[in-house]
């Protein structure tokens, strides 16, 4: 499993971009490596930056969660939507389990800066906060260890492992 092997940390740059501005897609696969996909509601890196955590409203994606149940495969990609710097993570090891109670406090954070993100862009406030999931009750916390880091900014650089 890809626990018991040390993988390197993602590097801090990484780390402060998934948290900041960015919206966050989150893709799985089925047995026939057909994605399943949403929008999450923020995320959580560990403090030694070797484990991410995405917030995931569980109604808006049963199929992704099974997938994610049945085989671990996860690809998070974070897009800053006034520039499209885009990054990709991928893992193996997923793990499903509950928010913590500081959780609420970084979505919060990341609802608040996604939305001053798109007004920026001239978007109304009333859209920024249809696209991104809400805090609902049934939000879960995905968790695993980013094997891979990919440039996803569009160009001559897209694809590229960092």
């Amino acid at each position: 499993m890809a626990n018991d092997i040390e993988h390197p940390p993602l590097a801090e740059e990484h780390a402060v971009f998934l948290r900041e501005h960015v919206t966050i897609n989150v893709a799985g696969r089925d047995a026939k490596h057909i994605a399943t996909i949403t929008r999450a509601a923020g995320c959580r890196v560990s403090d030694d930056r070797r484990r991410v955590t995405v917030f995931l409203a569980a109604q808006r994606c049963p199929a992704l969660l099974d997938n994610l149940r049945d085989n671990g495969a996860i690809a998070v990609v974070a897009v800053r939507p006034s520039t499209h710097q885009s990054i990709q993570l991928k893992g193996v090891d997923a793990v499903i389990g509950l928010v913590r109670e500081d959780d609420r406090a970084l979505m919060g954070v990341h609802v608040e800066q996604f939305v001053a993100e798109l007004a920026r862009l001239g978007h109304a406030e009333r859209f920024a906060r249809m696209v991104i999931p809400p805090q609902t009750d049934d939000i879960v916390a995905v968790t695993f260890t980013p094997l891979n880091v990919f440039q996803q900014t569009p160009g001559p650089g897209a694809g590229r492992r960092l």
